[in-house]
């Protein structure tokens, strides 16, 4: 979870993302933000994110997130 909340600091560090609950649907996180989320995320926990994976409840927070990865290091 901390390489996680690194990446989310990197891409912008003025969000609490301890907290927030809603980076997509308060529109938090723009496309370019997520992209680069997306491929920091697929480097550095080695996995692949197919596009039904891009929807708004995978990316509201940094716990779901987190249970994205886990489940999808699972696969």
């Amino acid at each position: 979870m901390e390489e996680l909340m690194n990446i989310l600091k990197e891409i912008d560090d003025s969000i609490d993302y301890t907290q927030e609950k809603a980076l997509i649907d308060d529109r938090l996180l723009d496309s370019f933000g997520v992209i680069t989320l997306v491929s920091e995320l697929e480097d550095s926990f080695d996995i692949d994110i197919e596009a039904a994976e891009m929807m708004p409840e995978n990316f509201n927070s940094a716990e779901s997130i987190w249970k994205m990865i886990k489940r999808l290091q699972e696969n």
